[in-house]
């Protein structure tokens, strides 16, 4: 019985691309997820395997990069639209392009509307926390005597497009990592901080307003450290939280490394000079930490999934 091949496309999917201008001091960003599919003359590669009109699904991967780079990103429509036409118009047997983009908006992380008492907050330009914002998580435990509340947040995303580094760590036979003296610093911050008050004899903490601030000092410290490791910005963050919220004695972080690796594009005669990034998703490091007022007793959960 005879058969006619119907509908059929093939691409590349969630190709993740971040693209970073850098203006002086002042950075701007772009984060996509890029998928293509491509249709037209394919009855050959599905009825006997030639590949002889199918562009490699790793070439239109490369040319999300490359692209990124030549052309910039000014709008993910605009983008779009190049990858598109540069599809159809250069290759034949293509017919039709699809392109289909997800974009991850960012916003800069900056002095809380009080205004921030650390020098240089206001001179930050290169630090981001994602929009759509954080989970808010609390747990109160109550034994008919004794409260014990634990706050905290999950998914609150942020990244610094330099001012961080990572050298002079241990090397063994199996080390393939390259130092890096400029790299950009991300991650999901996971974070578990518990109230000093645990009774009602004594004023409750103003839990909305006491929020707000303890993760305005936790965005305020990720933005201002110089970081040499994920573990260093850590515990400046928690420490900031300790030094300004009185009523919290102890903060435990997990801050998975959300790696962006620079894109080799010499392939294509074009240079990249810290502008054009893969954001992997995993495997990822995943640093993790309790910071303690002096002479408070550890009482978070080590699995902060817990609660």
């Amino acid at each position: 019985m005879p058969t006619i091949l119907g509908q059929n496309q093939y691409g590349k999917s969630e190709n993740r691309v971040v693209r970073i201008v850098r203006n002086g001091a002042t950075h701007h960003i772009k984060d996509l997820n890029v998928s293509i599919a491509l249709s037209g003359d394919m009855d050959e590669v599905h009825r006997s395997g030639s590949n002889a009109t199918v562009l490699p699904t790793d070439t239109t991967k490369n040319t999300v990069y490359a692209f990124a780079r030549e052309h910039g990103i000014d709008s993910a429509e605009q983008f779009g639209i190049h990858l598109a036409r540069h599809f159809v118009s250069s290759q034949e047997p293509i017919h039709r392009a699809r392109v289909r983009i997800e974009e991850y908006a960012w916003e800069r992380i900056a002095p809380s509307a009080a205004g921030s008492r650390f020098i240089g907050a206001e001179d930050v330009q290169h630090s981001f926390v994602r929009k759509g914002q954080e989970t808010r998580t609390t747990q109160i435990t109550y034994d008919g005597a004794r409260w014990e509340v634990i706050s905290g947040l999950s998914d609150l995303t942020v990244l610094n497009t330099t001012n961080s580094e990572f050298r002079g760590y241990v090397k063994d036979r199996y080390t393939t990592l390259k130092e890096a003296s400029d790299r950009i610093l991300a991650t999901d911050v996971h974070a578990r901080w518990r109230y000093g008050w645990s009774d009602d004899e004594r004023p409750t903490p103003h839990w909305e307003r006491s929020y707000a601030q303890t993760r305005a000092r936790l965005l305020e410290a990720f933005a201002e450290t110089y970081s040499r490791s994920l573990q260093q910005t850590l515990f400046q963050m928690a420490s900031r939280v300790l030094d300004t919220r009185v009523e919290i004695d102890e903060v435990r972080l997990s801050l998975p490394n959300k790696h962006h690796f620079l894109v080799d594009l010499e392939p294509f005669g074009l240079e990249n000079d810290n502008e054009v990034y893969f954001a992997a998703d995993r495997p990822y490091g995943l640093i993790e930490a309790t910071v303690l007022r002096e002479g408070a007793d550890a009482r978070i959960p080590v699995d902060l999934t817990n609660l």
